[in-house]
Formats: C-alpha cells, structure tokens, sequence
C-alpha cells in the first residue's frame, strides 16, 4: 500500500514526523517547535476573566500552540471574592503562590476550605466555586493549569450562597479526619 511505513528509509527522521520543517538542518529541528520560555511579564491578559480576579495566559494554543493544556496565573486582591463560576468540561489545577486562598464551592457554595502557599487545589469538570483572598492585607497569587488550551470560564450570577458554609477536610487512605 502506499501509505506504509514499509517503503520509508530507515535513516530518514523527516519521514516520520510530518509536521517537522522538512527542510531544517537535524541540528535546528527543534529550534522554534521545541522548548518555549515564556517571560513572567509577558503573560497575556486577553483571556476569560471573572469579576474579583485577574488571569493571565502564559500557555495556550494561540501562544505556544499548546495542543491539551492552558497555564496561568491568577491575582486576587485583599479581601476580594471572584464571581461565582465553573469551567465546563476542563479539569482545573490551582498551585498558591503567595496569599491564603479560600474556596467555595457546591450549588449553593455551601462548601468551604483554604489552601495556602505551596499547596495545589483540584477543581473537577462543572463544579460552580468561588475563589475568596482570605488575607485582608495581602494579594492571593496563584498558577493555574487546565485540562484543556482553551479558557473556558462560565460565569453564573443567579446563585444564593448560603449562610454558613460546611468547611471539607482532606480526608484519603493517607489522612485522617481531624
């Protein structure tokens, strides 16, 4: 058949990879589809945003022609809490740089726990949450990473949060319940 493999040259590293520049020395192969470094102040702010914080893309299609994943940071101010949202089908990552994060979430955010620096908080596909700056006096910065090279951010405005959320502990095989 035509399209087999069979009747490439062995040595020839180009057939194998058709989205290579054929034509690039092998030195120069991964010159400009390899490695990316994206300077911490030359992130793109033209991306979904939520009122009370503000994202910034580092990694994405349009960027680095990112294929599976989106990488940025967030901001939020002292004492500040974002919409209320939820990212469609895309898993989210959220590592805390500097700050005290506390998340809401649930129908009614009647759910509640805090993160602080160094630790990495898992949203799943269409959970509705809210991220709160839990510091009065400090910005809450984080990295965030998603599942997918698109933004998806799905503002909901018609949630009635309820009083007093029940705070969630981390339990797993591993740890306890305090």
């Amino acid at each position: 058949m035509h399209g087999d493999h069979d009747h490439l040259h062995p040595h020839d590293d180009h057939a194998h990879h058709p989205d290579d520049h054929a034509h690039a020395a092998p030195a120069e192969r991964w010159k400009h589809d390899g490695v990316r470094v994206i300077p911490g102040d030359k992130l793109d702010a033209n991306t979904a945003q939520t009122p009370g914080m503000f994202r910034q893309a580092a990694i994405n299609h349009a960027r680095v022609g990112a294929q599976k994943i989106w990488a940025g940071t967030v901001a939020i101010a002292p004492d500040a809490k974002t919409g209320v949202h939820h990212h469609g089908a895309l898993e989210s990552v959220i590592y805390v740089v500097s700050g005290r994060a506390r998340m809401r979430w649930g129908d009614r955010l009647e759910y509640v726990a805090e993160a602080g620096p160094g630790d990495f908080i898992f949203v799943p596909p269409y959970v509705p949450h809210q991220e709160i700056n839990a510091d009065p006096d400090q910005p809450l910065n984080c990295v965030l990473v998603r599942s997918d090279n698109e933004a998806v951010v799905v503002n909901i405005t018609d949630v009635e949060p309820v009083e007093r959320p029940e705070t969630v502990h981390w339990v797993d095989p591993i740890h306890k319940h305090p």
